[in-house]
This record gives C-alpha cells, sequence and structure tokens, in this order.
C-alpha cells in the first residue's frame, strides 16, 4: 500500500492544474485536495472511476479480483459504444469468497482466473483491477500479473485502485497512471505520420466519437488513440508516436496528458467537441498544435474551408428550431467538462441558462463559465434536492438537464427533463450532435404530456350542474351522474 499511497499523493501534486500552479511551494506539497476517507467516496469510489476508464478498452478482457458484487456494481455504468469488438461487454471476476480470504486463496485464484480467460478467449491483452477486499487482505496483484504476462506470452496489467483509495475522479487518474506505466510505449507503430493525434477523456458515450472522427478523418487526421472511447490495445500502446493530444475531460486524465506530454514532447490542450463554436475551435486547435509539430500548413485553410461548410449546414438546421426555443429557460445539473461546453452551446441558439453545476469542474472550467455566463449567481456547487426542487417547483427553469440520478426531481415538479450525462441514448458532440441536442430539447419542452399533468385531476373539479337543488330520487341522481360522465372540460367549474 505504500507505493499506491505514494502516487496517490503525486495525482495530487499535478503541476498542470490551475489551482496548484496558483500556490506556494510548501502549500502545493499539501496537494489538491484531501483523498475521501472509506465510506465517503460519494459518487462512486476509486475502482469505479478506473473501471469507466478502462473498460471501453474494447478489445482487452477486464477482470476483477473482488467478490462478486464489485464487478456487478461496476458493469455496464456507461453508455460507450464499440464498432467492432464485444469482449469488453464480458464479465470477468475472481468472485472471492469468504473462505477465500480465510485461507490466502486470493493470488492463486487470481492467477488462475488469468490462465482461464487466456484459453477460452486470447485477448491481446487483461486489465486486473484490484478492490478494497484483496488491498485489505494483501493481495499482491502486481506480482500475479507480471509472473502470469511471463507465463502465457500477453500484457497482464495492473491496476491498483481499491475502491477506499478514494473517489471515483482519483480512480481516474490512477488508471491512467496504470496506461502510462504497463501500454503506452510498449509498441511501435509502422505507419506514424505528422497527422496523428490522441484523444483523451472521449468515452465515445452512444457512439458520439463517430459524429466527429469524420471530420477528422476529412482532414486527413488519424486518431492514433482515443482514449478510452472505442478503444483499442495496441492504438495504446502505440499512443506515445502521435504529434498532438486533445484533452475532453481534464479532470480525468490531465495527468496522463501532462507525463505523456514530459515524456515523449507530445503538446496538449483542452477543448470540447459540444456546440458549434466548441467544435470549431477544437478542429482549428488541432490543426495548429500539428503545425507546430511539423506538419504542411496547408492543413489550416482546409480546416476553415471544412468548418465554414459544417457550420453553415447545421445553423441552417438550427434555423427552425430557433422562434421555438430562444429565450426557454434551461437547469443544468452536470458537472465537469459539460459544465460550460453543454452551456455555451445552447447559448448560441438564445437558451436562456438559469444555472449550471460545477461539481467535478476545474478552476478554468468554472473561469469559462464566469465568460459565458457573465454572472457567477447562476454557478453553484452542489444544491440539495430539495432546493432543486424548490427552484423548479417556482417555475424558475423550462426544462432540467442532467443525469438519471436526479431526474426524478424534475418529474416530481412536472417539468421537463433530459439525460446529458453518461446514461443518454442520443449523442450530442460535433455539429450533427448539436443539432440532435437541440431537437431532443425541443421535443422534450413542447411534449404535450407536461401540459396534462400539470392540470387538475377531475376529481378535484367542480361540475356546473343545472340543478342545483339536493334530490332524494334514486333516478334523478342516476341522471345527474350520466349528465356528468359525458361533460366536456368546458362544462366544469373551476379547479
Amino acid at each position: 500500500m505504500s507505493s499506491l499511497n505514494a502516487k496517490i499523493q503525486d495525482l495530487f501534486n499535478e503541476p498542470a492544474c490551475e489551482k496548484n500552479r496558483g500556490k506556494d511551494a510548501k502549500a502545493r506539497k499539501r496537494g489538491c485536495t484531501k483523498p475521501l476517507t472509506p465510506g465517503a467516496a460519494a459518487g462512486g469510489c476509486a475502482f469505479d472511476g478506473a473501471k469507466i476508464v478502462l473498460q471501453p478498452v474494447t478489445d482487452v478482457a477486464h477482470l476483477v479480483h473482488a467478490p462478486l458484487a464489485c464487478e456487478g456494481n461496476s458493469w455496464d455504468n456507461r453508455g460507450t459504444a464499440s464498432s467492432g469488438p464485444t469482449l469488453w461487454r464480458t464479465s470477468f471476476t475472481t468472485d472471492l469468497t469468504e473462505l477465500d480470504v480465510v485461507m490466502g486463496q486470493g493470488e492463486r485464484k487470481l492467477f488462475k482466473a488469468i490462465r482461464e480467460i487466456k484459453e477460452a478467449y486470447a485477448p491481446p491483452a487483461i486489465f486486473v483491477y484490484s478492490t478494497c477486499v484483496p488491498a485489505l487482505i494483501g493481495d499482491d496483484i502486481e506480482a500475479v500479473c507480471k509472473r502470469a504476462a511471463e507465463k502465457f506470452g500477453l500484457p497482464v496489467v495492473p491496476v491498483n485502485a481499491p475502491g477506499f483509495a478514494g473517489s471515483k475522479n482519483l480512480g481516474n487518474k490512477l488508471a491512467g497512471e496504470a496506461l502510462l506505466d504497463h501500454v503506452i510505449g510498449t509498441a511501435e507503430p509502422d505507419d506514424a505520420g505528422p497527422y496523428d493525434i490522441n484523444i483523451l477523456g472521449e468515452f465515445n458515450l452512444s457512439g458520439e466519437f463517430w459524429l466527429v472522427k469524420p471530420l477528422l478523418d476529412r482532414l486527413g487526421i488519424r486518431v492514433r488513440a482515443s482514449i478510452p472511447g472505442d478503444a483499442r490495445y495496441l492504438d495504446i500502446a502505440s499512443a506515445h508516436r502521435a504529434r498532438a493530444t486533445m484533452v475532453v475531460c481534464s479532470t480525468a486524465l490531465i495527468n496522463l496528458a501532462r507525463k505523456m506530454e514530459q515524456r515523449w514532447d507530445i503538446p496538449f490542450f483542452e477543448g470540447s467537441f459540444y456546440g458549434i463554436s466548441g467544435t470549431s475551435g477544437a478542429l482549428r486547435q488541432i490543426a495548429r498544435l500539428l503545425v507546430k509539430k511539423g506538419a504542411d500548413s496547408e492543413i489550416l485553410g482546409r480546416t476553415d474551408a471544412l468548418i465554414a461548410e459544417e457550420e453553415t449546414i447545421a445553423w441552417q438546421k438550427l434555423a427552425a428550431y430557433r422562434p421555438r426555443l430562444e429565450g426557454k429557460r434551461v437547469l443544468l445539473n452536470t458537472g465537469g467538462v459539460k459544465s460550460w461546453s453543454v452551456v455555451h452551446a445552447l447559448m448560441e441558439i438564445g437558451i436562456e441558462i438559469v444555472g449550471t453545476s460545477v461539481k467535478k469542474s476545474t478552476i478554468e472550467d468554472k473561469q469559462r463559465i464566469k465568460k459565458i455566463l457573465k454572472h457567477e449567481n447562476h454557478m453553484f456547487e452542489t444544491m440539495a434536492p430539495r432546493d432543486l426542487y424548490a427552484m423548479l417547483s417556482r417555475d424558475e427553469a423550462d426544462i432540467m438537464l442532467s443525469g438519471g440520478r436526479t431526474q426524478f426531481i424534475a418529474l416530481k415538479a412536472k417539468l421537463p427533463w433530459l439525460d446529458i450525462n453518461q446514461e443518454r441514448h442520443h449523442p450530442y458532440a460535433g455539429y450533427d450532435g448539436m443539432v440532435e441536442l437541440v431537437r431532443q430539447i425541443d421535443l422534450a419542452i413542447h411534449n404535450p404530456v407536461w401540459r396534462q399533468v400539470r392540470e387538475a385531476p377531475p376529481w378535484e373539479c367542480q361540475p356546473v350542474l343545472a340543478d342545483e337543488s339536493p334530490s332524494t330520487n334514486n333516478e334523478t341522481t342516476a341522471v345527474q351522474a350520466i349528465n356528468f360522465a359525458g361533460t366536456s372540460a368546458d362544462d366544469l367549474g373551476e379547479c
């Protein structure tokens, strides 16, 4: 555990972090933040974060060294998509039991599981995840992985990110360290060129990176490795030969981007493929970095021409939605890169942002939001569910964009809701993705169900009958009941 503790301290002393750059040397040694204590890792544990980053490597076998529940709870926790291999969809676990713990059979069971996976599936590599139980009983997964790699002749990568180490975000970074220590740089490509790039922190949610990759293909830019979205093991192993890197989610993999720049002189920048101007800015920045690294400067002109063409098409498609959505108010309860990139994308078509969460956002993310919104009161770090509900109940927003965990707050307030996080089923990246996002917002806001659910139920409305006098005649009462059943909404009294 001492090596894990040292690595954690190193991760919290991140020079590329804007917050750390403003500290003096003494304060910087204390790190960015204090790791969460066991049981307090709100939003997911370190193991969950590592699995999120690495599971989209689609041709690799992902083996979780843990009791069964760890793999069951973490399986399929992201809506990523693959264009080929499906091995990543298969769950592998050592299924540690109490007897294994008491008898000290953990390492032996892990070695046996690696052998069985190799014989049955012959993957190019196996990723082995440590969790709380094997870390507590002292299983040395790094030694087992090293021995298995020598024995079976394939890479076996230890991912040392037990859940009690900290939060999900820490697990993201520990996964990046595992790639840096055991994968990147282990294979040499025979087709390296001046237009190769890496994209870090892109998860290909709902296949949205497939809306961006054709744009890069038209520019002659090859994605050497997309980590982790729709990735292949050999692509990641040869990622050190790329000429530039774009970081989509800096809170997850900024440490990987910085260390790749230090080791292999690969410059990086943080950008977004959300929104029209965001996508255009990212394409231009990629082209500029490639030119600095030796690519022909003519790519700058081709990039501008492509952007002009795609923006024209996108704005023509969005023109139909502007009259329907201009002035509509959106509450954005998400975090990270989406806290500013989606905000900017929506404001481009006249949507008003009444609030955006900056949880898990970096200092740079928050600075971007301040420039975009021009009002810090629209930013909130966290908001309790009751406060979100109160805000929506006061009719301060027309729709809420968030993850699935907070959808019921909007539904209880009888307001439209749209999934913007990893569980969504629609891609929102790139020019076409922006059009799709606006279309989904339009469908949600103008869905007639919201008008219906806000109406008072029929049993709370009193009918206006011609004869209000009481009657003891059963036949007359029955006739009144029949008339009430056939009464239209216009005939009903105030509700």
